[in-house]
């Protein structure tokens, strides 16, 4: 008797500015998961709207009591989700906490790791405790922007500099700023995708990213990626209009791989995270290495960062995500 296969859902889509990113993420995971193994649907999650596709192409409501479906007359139900939002509600905590409720294993990091990683200036000061480096910055709520001084932020943080929403998983409202004169719009800019902003020194060096998982069994830390864009910082275009170069492995000397790949690890356990992650990092002078954001819903699309890696490494994604979905049953 051959076994019961499980039913897993791939959560995509979200709240962001991100939402059809997330879709394209989706679509690449589907490609990758093993159908033989497991029962496959896409549910996209956009405000209450939440509706899962069918094998037939039509879409139909999930149930947000359960996180159940009916096809063909019957109710059906979910073993495992697989979070693939970037951003709000997948990248912050808010869909962990409703699967916590429903007892339902998912694919990323729990509740308040979600909630710190998404936080950008909050991860940062934590993480500053465990002596990892990471650029000077300072935060903004809304309200205090025209409270600012210019002159303070001039002093402290430098210039260039960049402004950047402190807990948004997008690219949207990054702006590098290198005068005064540009604070004020660039604040603005950055309050429209969130309450909080972060003002946070420029690094110039080489930007490297690193993918992790971690089982019961073992650990994989994958080759290290170059980040090399034409841009003035890796923006939206650079990310997901093909502006950039993504070499992997990294030209760096293999001892800074491993550093790299040593860092990301030790990062993993301080955080206590669970799934793939992906951490950036600038490469300043002397070779000092700069944490600047642990990614817990990295891209999933066959041309991103996680999937370049791990073919580089000689693995097969749907081997990677196998190994995700059976560590926690």
């Amino acid at each position: 008797m051959k076994p019961t296969k499980r039913t897993i859902a791939i959560v995509c889509g979200g709240d962001s500015s991100e939402h059809d990113v997330s879709l394209r993420s989706a679509q690449g995971l589907y490609s990758f998961f093993d159908k033989e193994r497991y029962n496959i649907y896409i549910v996209d999650v956009k405000g209450t709207n939440w509706q899962v596709e069918l094998p037939d192409g039509t879409l139909t409501p999930i149930d947000k009591n359960d996180f159940s479906f009916k096809m063909n007359g019957r109710r059906r139900f979910f073993d495992y989700a697989y979070i693939t939002i970037h951003g709000t509600p997948g990248e912050n905590g808010i869909l962990q906490g409703y699967f916590d409720l429903l007892h339902l294993p998912y694919s990323t990091s729990g509740v308040l790791v979600e909630a710190m990683t998404f936080d950008k200036f909050v991860l940062n000061q934590y993480l500053r405790g465990f002596g990892v480096r990471v650029a000077e910055s300072m935060l903004v709520r809304r309200g205090q922007e025209r409270n600012i001084d210019e002159q303070a932020i001039v002093d402290t943080i430098g210039m260039p500099c960049f402004v950047k929403p402190a807990n948004d998983g997008s690219s949207f409202g990054v702006s590098k700023v290198k005068n005064s004169d540009q604070l004020a719009p660039a604040l603005r800019n950055a309050m429209m995708q969130s309450d909080e902003v972060m003002i946070e020194a420029f690094l110039d060096g080489t930007e490297i990213t690193v993918g992790c998982y971690k089982t019961k069994e073992k650990t994989v830390v994958f080759p290290v990626t170059e980040v090399v864009t034409k841009n003035e910082f890796f923006d939206y275009d650079a990310k997901y209009n093909g502006q950039v170069d993504e070499i992997t492995p990294a030209r760096i000397p293999d001892e800074l791989a491993h550093r790299a790949q040593e860092l990301t690890s030790a990062i993993y356990d301080i955080l206590h995270c669970n799934g793939i992650i992906r951490i950036d990092y600038i490469i300043t002078e002397g070779n000092k290495l700069n944490m600047l954001e642990v990614n817990t819903t990295p891209g999933m699309t066959p041309t991103s960062f996680i999937p370049q890696q791990v073919r580089a490494a000689g693995l097969r994604m749907s081997d990677v995500l196998t190994e995700i979905v059976e560590n926690q049953f």
